[in-house]
């Protein structure tokens, strides 16, 4: 017994849904958690209807690390005090993956999940019986075509072809009511492409707002370490009469951060270097709390501007700072020269 085409076409369609949807949310979650190990963890843990055991994820593991590396070299030094700063952006990161796992996960991979373990199931047992109603018909058939054979030799009563007539009669209502039952079961697949295009944009949107807040985060990370003329990002106090090559700022999201202050520095390093050049003076912004090694030097607070200017002879990654009446040596790195 042949299915009409529409109902082939519709068996296609949700064979093609089911096969393209298992993909789709297996790679989903590859991209959403890499660590296949953990990914085994968390579906064992699922399925025992446990909840998983909290633990870092990689970007706010590194941060953790970095903090703790520029504590143990020292807040008051340049590399510790950006690796702190780079570690508190790395946790930042992190916080918002695990957003981003738990958003899609709601709003894309359940939606996914329930129709390949719901759904599709009651389709796939829907067409199993469709397929069983087929062969009764078929068998049905094939007998009353054997009865009408025998008949025909005189070899059987006519009340064997009105059985088997009836018989075909009766599977073929049965075939009919099962195969618009699962016509209507497979029509559905319409509507579950309406609702999974609904999940592709909110997951489209997790994704924009998690892009989004790490270029925030490492923007603002990049204007305080912009902050570091690369020349004199060195924690010693050994003056290098060989050219740095200065870090350029990439150009990440262009067009979507054209209005954005950006930080060169190169931009930092010319205008200490001509402050160094000329017997003139600048204001400064201080960035970070600093406390004096010794009396030759002055102690700053984050925020306060106070006046700089260069004197012959000083060392590369100093210059001298005054505040009303005190004055003393400071530090480049914890500066941010104003116009």
């Amino acid at each position: 017994t042949e299915l009409d085409a529409h109902l082939e076409n519709l068996l296609s369609k949700a064979e093609c849904t089911k096969q393209w949807t298992e993909k789709i949310m297996k790679q989903t979650e590859v991209l959403l958690q890499p660590n296949p190990n953990a990914r085994i963890e968390e579906f064992f843990y699922e399925k025992l209807d446990r909840k998983a055991p909290s633990r870092m994820n990689n970007p706010e593991l590194l941060g953790q690390y970095m903090i703790d590396a520029g504590n143990e070299f020292g807040p008051g030094t340049a590399y510790g005090n950006a690796l702190i700063k780079c570690g508190e952006t790395q946790k930042q990161i992190g916080t918002a993956d695990r957003e981003l796992i738990q958003t899609s996960a709601i709003n894309f991979l359940t939606p996914l999940r329930n129709f390949i373990e719901g759904d599709y199931k009651t389709i796939t047992k829907e067409r199993k019986l469709l397929q069983n109603k087929r062969l009764d018909l078929d068998a049905a058939k094939t007998r009353l075509k054997k009865a009408k054979v025998a008949e025909a030799r005189a070899a059987i009563w006519a009340e064997e072809v009105t059985k088997s007539e009836q018989e075909v009669r009766i599977t073929q209502s049965e075939f009919d009511r099962q195969a618009e039952i699962t016509r209507l079961l497979l029509e559905g697949i319409s509507s579950t492409h309406a609702h999974h295009l609904r999940c592709l944009n909110d997951f489209v949107e997790a994704q924009m707002t998690y892009y989004a807040q790490c270029y925030k985060y490492m923007l603002d990370l990049q204007k305080q370490l912009g902050s570091f003329p690369s020349t004199f990002l060195s924690n010693n106090n050994q003056s290098s009469s060989a050219p740095v090559q200065s870090v350029s700022t990439p150009s990440v999201l262009a067009s979507a951060s054209a209005s954005l202050p950006s930080v060169s520095n190169s931009v930092v390093t010319s205008g200490i270097s001509e402050l160094k050049s000329s017997s003139g003076s600048r204001k400064a912004r201080v960035l970070y709390d600093y406390d004096a090694a010794n009396s030759s030097e002055l102690s700053l607070l984050a925020d306060e501007v106070i006046t700089v200017y260069s004197i012959p002879g000083m060392d590369s990654d100093w210059l001298m700072g005054e505040r009303g009446n005190q004055k003393g040596k400071v530090p480049i790195t914890y500066l941010e020269l104003l116009n």
